[in-house]
């Protein structure tokens, strides 16, 4: 599967001693996508964003920027890692 070597509309806000971010982290590698890893305990300031963007500071979380500018915040491993494979799918289709 090819895929873009950096995904600039998508950041994972995360912790590693968090599990939940420690599988949909393995997913990223498993798909190849290079995204953006925003660590909330290492970086306050990713805390903040996080707090503000998506209302909680849940890990992990996704910001998702679509191409109009308009953000979302999706939250829950299992929904983050259903969205990236549905994206890299999507991306390996763009770039066949």
């Amino acid at each position: 599967m090819t895929i873009p070597a950096n995904v600039n509309n998508l950041s994972l806000y995360h912790y590693q001693s968090c599990p939940f971010c420690a599988v949909t982290r393995k997913v990223l590698g498993q798909l190849d996508l290079d995204v953006a890893q925003r660590d909330v305990m290492q970086q306050p300031k990713y805390r903040s964003e996080l707090m503000a963007g998506g209302g909680s500071t849940q890990v992990p979380c996704l910001r998702i920027e679509g191409g109009d500018g308009k953000v979302s915040w999706m939250y829950e491993s299992g929904d983050i890692i259903k969205y990236l494979r549905s994206y890299a799918k999507q991306a390996a289709k763009q770039t066949a």
